[in-house]
């Protein structure tokens, strides 16, 4: 790194000597974690341990990872440079250092070095629910580890799992966040237990919980400042510390100057708190005016589940789970009796999910009373899954305390389709036909019902 014009601050010295130990022939850190402050070159960390890995160590694949595309193509950029440095240009995108021809790929989406002596690579990458799958890596950079979820962490780390001498290095800010970076969260509960001495672990900020500590905090002690800041004096002044404490409120400036993290919210798997689920329960909650029904059913088809949604007196929605029964033969005349006596009504049902199959029969038996057959799907899934998540967070939902959607809730994932997502069957953990039905009921409901009110509850 001197030679390449950018020589390591003492405090980068001591991690890359922590982060490269050895014992007994392998790397006594398979995994390493430095959290640090913006701007104190925790981005020269990587760096370092990406052109010794290339250059000296002969790993065959170094996978760098960031949390977006432009912050990967900036890492790319930075080694690119430092490459220039320690050799010379011999040709299109070929550098010679010490004799070693590194060939570097420009292309969109395959940004890359490789040796070609040894076919060693660094490959760059931004981070996906399916990035990394499909190779094998030596070393796994893991940038802005606090934007790293349990899904990316799924696709990416079984890509060291046939490499003897593997090693994962993650480096990141604190997490903005409570209910982000699980796995953030995970290293520093090993760390803080003890015990595993194959994790190299390092934090800067000041320790304990933004939400516990914040009163107790000075942020003009510049004994503070040094203490969290390892590149003060170096890259980074007291003047400019300074002039960004005038700019950041008290919460801003210890989050991103002390490092001090939130406290981990410990969410459903469909990113939706339990703690606020809880504080919905109203076990008095009624349906005033026409309701919506929706009916869905897993994907093994044993049972059916219908819920029902409609709008509170004080205009919050309500939702709740009216049947659920093994087997599908009775979904059809149970829901007929229903729109008999709640006419005019809407069921809705997942036009792309297991309980397409029903809508035939549904429409057959509804029509000649007047209730409307609704079918959703695509766009439209991601618009009632979105509104149902949002009312939650906005308290403006309430239900029974129904275990079945509790349990539903609490195994539900979320499948991610650009700025969209929805529920999904495939990766949740148990039957979520209740949430689905649920978020369907209340989307029919608001979407499509009916306009006037009754005097009395539905039931």
């Amino acid at each position: 790194m001197a030679r390449a014009g950018k020589p390591l601050d003492p405090w980068q010295v001591d991690a890359c000597e922590l982060m490269m130990a050895v014992r007994d022939g392998h790397w006594a850190c398979a995994d390493y974690a430095e959290w640090v402050a913006r701007q104190n070159g925790k981005g020269g960390l990587l760096e370092a341990r990406a052109l010794a890995g290339f250059l000296l160590f002969g790993e065959e694949l170094i996978a760098w990872s960031a949390h977006e595309y432009k912050t990967a193509m900036e890492a790319f950029r930075r080694v690119k440079a430092l490459m220039k440095s320690l050799g010379e240009v011999v040709g299109p995108n070929l550098i010679d250092i010490d004799g070693i021809i590194v060939k570097v790929s420009n292309t969109n989406g395959e940004e890359s070095f490789e040796r070609l002596d040894t076919q060693q690579r660094i490959k760059f990458i931004a981070r996906s629910k399916g990035s990394g799958r499909g190779f094998t890596a030596a070393v796994q950079f893991i940038d802005e580890a606090f934007a790293y979820t349990a899904a990316h962490q799924e696709a990416l780390a079984p890509t060291t799992l046939a490499v003897e001498d593997e090693q994962t290095i993650y480096m990141s800010t604190p997490p903005l966040l409570g209910d982000t970076a699980e796995p953030m969260y995970a290293l520093r509960a090993r760390a803080e237990a003890g015990g595993d001495d194959s994790l190299g672990y390092r934090d800067w900020g000041l320790g304990g919980w933004l939400e516990d500590s914040i009163d107790a905090i000075d942020v003009d002690d510049r004994r503070n400042w040094s203490a969290t800041c390892p590149a003060l004096g170096i890259r980074i002044t007291e003047a400019r510390l300074l002039r960004l404490r005038r700019k950041l409120g008290k919460v801003g400036f210890c989050r991103e100057v002390f490092g001090v993290w939130p406290k981990q919210i410990v969410t459903t798997g469909g990113g939706i708190n339990f703690t606020v689920w809880a504080s919905l329960l109203d076990r008095d909650s009624e349906i005033v005016g026409i309701p919506s029904f929706a009916i869905d059913m897993p994907w093994n088809r044993t049972s059916v589940t219908i819920a029902a949604a409609g709008v509170r007196t004080d205009g919050k929605r309500h939702v709740e789970i009216v049947e659920s029964r093994e087997g599908t033969a009775w979904a059809v005349p149970w829901m007929r009796e229903r729109a008999l006596k709640w006419q005019p009504c809407i069921v809705v049902v997942d036009g792309n999910g297991p309980a397409a199959s029903l809508v035939p029969e549904l429409e057959t038996a509804l029509a000649e009373i007047g209730a409307t057959v609704v079918k959703v799907g695509g766009p439209e899934m991601s618009q009632a899954c979105g509104a149902f998540y949002d009312d939650v967070i906005s308290d403006e939902l309430r239900h029974l305390g129904d275990p079945r959607l509790q349990q539903a809730l609490s195994g539900a994932v979320r499948s991610d389709r650009g700025d969209t997502w929805h529920w999904t069957r495939k990766d949740s953990a148990g039957d979520i036909a209740p949430l689905v039905a649920a978020t369907l009921a209340r989307h029919g409901r608001m979407v499509y019902g009916a306009t006037y009110e009754l005097s009395n509850s539905f039931w």
